[in-house]
């Protein structure tokens, strides 16, 4: 498509008043919100009111008069809409990691008698580094951590638990959550998915198939802000049976009882802990209006049409510089991000951010691009893939400094 025609589509993009509500720098194409989402405007005055009237001025009070406490189930209830769940079931708490290893116990505890945690070798090293965590702490578990074509044949009468993340960190990969939970369920065991890559990009129906419990993070796709609080879900046939190992004072029955013997909450909150973040549960707060209105098939339609796009006009450069595609080309086996594997991918990224467009890179050859429907146009795919050809023609990616190897990739 020519960029008149790209133009003309986003005038007419349902989304594109969205764009608005984010403060993006000026120049810059954002393909990153994949790993840090964008600044939703509304934020700022919200931090502002939480410091200086707040906390600022009612101090203590504000946990009573401005329901800081019940911070963690309100962000949890807007998240819930987004992930086809209750709003009982989801709860912001703590990060993705230390979810995953309130809920992986939890799991484990529910499937007595049974050893094996199957995953993706592949999967997010952190969602592996707690399971080996666990196995190590309870011991006489196995980890069946095998390729994404083996997981079926993993799957058999000994598995407690299959553990996997909804779309690739890599290569954008969309697994068949209904297929793959009624396979693991029919085998006796319970299921944990994590929505770090599909939480605020694409339908998530978690009650609909019939999903056990799920985590996912709240600093990518749903733009909380740096290390914004996670989230996690319990689906309600399992919240009574739900034995929290982490029995901190706020997943207590009557936390300012002060009593010294452990009650858990009757509800998701017992798998809650400490004191939650009130700075950062308000930003996300403040960050989930921005999906008022939003209907997220709507937002999946767009997704898949900058990304097929994005494909399309990759291809020559493709061709050319032996960029390799590593994102299913197929909608139903797709996120909304788009890889590529080339053997120089590090240095090419820091080029091409350097030029105003922002990836990422993963080890050990992918860089990464992502989609956020929400604030991204159909421009910015033709432009950003301009730019790129420029890094290429140019051979400015061969200079040193993009040699150099930073701290984040």
């Amino acid at each position: 498509m020519t960029l008149a025609e790209l133009q003309a589509l986003d005038r007419t993009d349902p989304l594109a008043p969205k764009r608005a509500e984010f403060l993006l720098p000026e120049g810059v194409i954002y393909l990153d919100g994949n790993s840090l989402g964008a600044l939703p405007k509304r934020v700022v005055a919200r931090m502002e009111q939480v410091v200086q009237a707040e906390w600022g001025q009612s101090l203590i009070k504000s946990w009573n008069l401005h329901g800081w406490i019940d911070l963690p189930q309100r962000v949890g209830a807007r998240i819930a809409r987004l992930i086809g769940a209750e709003p009982d079931e989801v709860i912001a708490a703590d990060s993705t990691s230390v979810n995953l290893f309130k809920v992986l116990l939890a799991a484990l505890e529910l499937r007595p008698g049974r050893r094996v945690i199957v995953s993706d070798i592949d999967n997010f090293p952190t969602d592996l580094y707690i399971a080996q965590g666990i196995a190590e702490l309870r011991g006489g578990y196995e980890l069946r951590f095998v390729k994404k074509d083996q997981l079926e044949e993993a799957l058999d009468e000994q598995t407690a638990v299959l553990m996997l993340t909804e779309v690739d960190y890599r290569t954008g990969y969309l697994y068949d959550m209904a297929r793959l939970t009624r396979l693991a369920q029919q085998k006796g065991a319970l299921t944990i998915w994590d929505l770090a890559h599909s939480a605020g990009a694409l339908p998530v129906q978690l009650n609909r198939h019939g999903v056990d419990f799920a985590v996912g993070c709240g600093y990518k796709y749903l733009n909380g802000g740096p290390g914004a609080p996670a989230f996690l879900f319990v689906a309600r046939r399992h919240q009574e049976a739900t034995r929290p190992f982490l029995t901190g004072w706020m997943g207590h029955q009557a936390p300012f009882a002060f009593v010294p013997e452990y009650l858990p909450a009757l509800d998701i909150r017992r798998l809650t802990v400490g004191t939650p973040g009130v700075l950062s549960m308000s930003a996300l707060e403040a960050a989930l209006e921005v999906f008022e209105g939003v209907e997220m098939e709507q937002v999946r339609q767009k997704s898949l049409q900058l990304t097929d796009l994005f494909i399309e006009l990759m291809e020559p450069l493709a061709a050319r510089y032996g960029f390799q595609l590593a994102t299913p080309r197929e909608h139903h086996r797709r996120g909304s991000q788009v890889a590529y594997r080339h053997p120089e991918g590090y240095a090419i990224m820091q080029a091409l951010i350097s030029q105003g467009v922002v990836g990422d890179f993963r080890a050990p050859d992918i860089l990464r691009f992502g989609f956020t429907p929400l604030y991204l146009r159909y421009e910015d795919v033709y432009h950003a893939v301009q730019r790129l050809e420029q890094v290429m023609q140019s051979g400015l990616w061969q200079e040193a400094r993009f040699q150099e190897r930073a701290k984040v990739t």
